[in-house]
Order: structure tokens, then sequence, then C-alpha cells
């Protein structure tokens, strides 16, 4: 599949309510690579393969919750044009200069219907993940750090409006449709997964009355015993799970959602399959998100906590 346009997800900005504990949890028990340190206090870190700067970013606030998902887009012309296309469609975006976050080249910025602040960039500083280039090991001392994922692999907002967020981002983002969740009355999505490339999803977004919520950041690890690991040391450092570790009927994904300290929910994920664009997507009705096993296939049932708690 040629990779033009948006390529991935890049970073994730959130809230915390205690910077020391949060820096504690992601680096030291999730296992990411701290980066850097800006002089608003920001606190930047990778998971270990990752090439770039940074993909979560931690602000210390008096709540938690997300400021604003970023995606790295192919070249300079392509952030010009999807910033003139986003004008075009009627959406109002921003252009924040190179340097206001480290090692991040200038970014376009806009606020989607779901109450979101979405942020397309084409440049950041290439960091590396601490293997040669030529003739590389398969791994470094870095992969044995905490839980360690190799990526920022998605996430997932609650917020009003998206069938218009959908309209967003297939229409002018040129993300596709992959599985969506029919509201009660057949016809509205409840819940929609997007993809941007051949993974089941890069993005999600799940109809709340309330604008901006975090449902979960993800991050991806390679194989199911590595799942199991995460969750002994999740418990091993009193780390409270929501659920898991199952798997899901949308998206096949096998998965752990767990909280950070300050509330905010994350995922540890593997598996999925692989859509393409001429795929036709995959329909759950609403009663397929419990009992059908959308949410947890084997316990086919849903959790209360997954669909009320968010920050």
């Amino acid at each position: 599949m040629a990779m033009t346009g948006v390529l991935r997800p890049g970073h994730g900005a959130i809230r915390v309510l205690d910077l020391d504990e949060a820096v504690h949890h992601y680096r030291d028990i999730m296992g990411l690579v701290e980066t850097g340190r800006d002089a608003q206090g920001r606190v930047y870190l990778k998971c270990w393969d990752e090439r770039d700067h940074h993909s979560v970013v931690l602000r210390q606030a008096d709540r938690a919750g997300i400021d604003f998902f970023g995606f790295k887009v192919l070249d300079k012309a392509t952030l010009d044009k999807l910033d003139a296309d986003l004008r075009a469609y009627g959406i109002n975006t921003e252009r924040i200069p190179a340097g206001e976050m480290l090692g991040t080249g200038e970014r376009v910025r806009f606020e989607i219907p779901s109450g979101h602040l979405i942020e397309l960039y084409a440049e950041k500083q290439a960091v590396g993940n601490g293997l040669q280039v030529q003739n590389p090991a398969p791994w470094t001392k870095a992969s044995e750090n905490g839980i360690a994922p190799v990526r920022l692999d998605h996430c997932l907002l609650y917020g009003p409006n998206i069938a218009e967020v959908k309209k967003i981002f297939t229409e002018v983002l040129g993300f596709y449709l992959v599985e969506h969740v029919l509201a009660p009355d057949n016809e509205n999505s409840a819940a929609i997964w997007l993809s941007c490339s051949h993974k089941v999803h890069d993005i999600a977004f799940v109809e709340h009355p309330e604008p901006g919520k975090l449902h979960h950041l993800s991050f991806l690890l390679e194989s199911w015993e590595e799942v199991l690991r995460a969750s002994d040391i999740l418990s091993m450092n009193n780390v409270p799970i929501d659920i898991g570790p199952t798997r899901h009927g949308i998206t096949r994904g096998c998965t752990i959602y767990a909280w950070d300290p300050s509330g905010n929910r994350f995922e540890t994920f593997m598996g999925g399959y692989q859509p393409y664009p001429d795929y036709e997507p995959t329909t759950w009705t609403f009663d397929g998100l419990g009992a059908g096993g959308g949410l947890d296939y084997p316990q086919r049932k849903l959790h209360e906590t997954f669909l009320t708690v968010v920050t």
C-alpha cells in the first residue's frame, strides 16, 4: 500500500495531575524512553523502537485528559496541501511554529466537532531506536525496561458529532472506515474505527455528550505473551486494571486496559487484522458490542467502566 498523505499517529499530549508520578509510570513501568524536558515543564517520551524524538508528551495540570493528538504526514508539501484542504472544507486551522515542541517542525492544529484538537506535522527530529542502521541487532537494552511497547499505536476519543468527524477524516485527511458500531436506532454510528494505513485502526471515536474526552492511548506489543507479561508487570506495580487480558471481537485485538496515576486510561495491545481501503467496513450492532463479543469476546459482556470512565 502506497503511503502518502497522513502516514501514522505521531504523538499524544496528555495532562497529568502529578508529573513525577506520571514520569515514573510511563518511563519506569511502561518502559518508555525519556527524550527531553522543555521550558514549559513538559516531559517527552518515546517507545523504544520508534525513530522519532517522542510520541508521548506529559503536562502537569489540575485535571487529567488529552491536550491534542498528532499525525505525521509525508512532507512539507503534504502539510501545506492538507492545511488548504481543511480550510476549504470550512475548518479553521492554526499554524504552530517549529520548535514550540521539542524536536518538532511546524504543526497545523485544528479542532474537530468532537471537541478534540488534532495536529498534523511533517518534521520531527529522528533520534533512532538505538540500533545501528547496517546489520542491526533485533532489540536493544531499552526493550528490556518495563513493559517496553514498540510504538504508540492509536487512540480512542469520546465526544459528540462523530458522523461529522468521520467525514473530515475520510473526505479531507484520506482515512477510511474499518469498523463501526451502530447506535440503537440501527442507522447512525455509535463508534467508528478509522485507518490511514493498513493497520486495523489509527484513531477511533465513540459518540459521547461531553466534548474532548480521552478514552485511551494504546501502545503496541508484538505477541500475546508480551500482553500477559504486561499484566504481570502492572500487577506487580499495583497499577489498577480496567479490562483484560482479553480479546476484542472488534478489530480482533488482544488487550489490557489500565489507568495511569492520574486516571488516564491506557492500553497495551497486540494483534488485529490488516485491512485495505477497498475492504467493506465491518458492522457491529449495538447489542453485538456486548453479547456479540465486540468488546470482550471471551466473556461476551459489556464492562460498565469502559463505557463511562473517560478523562
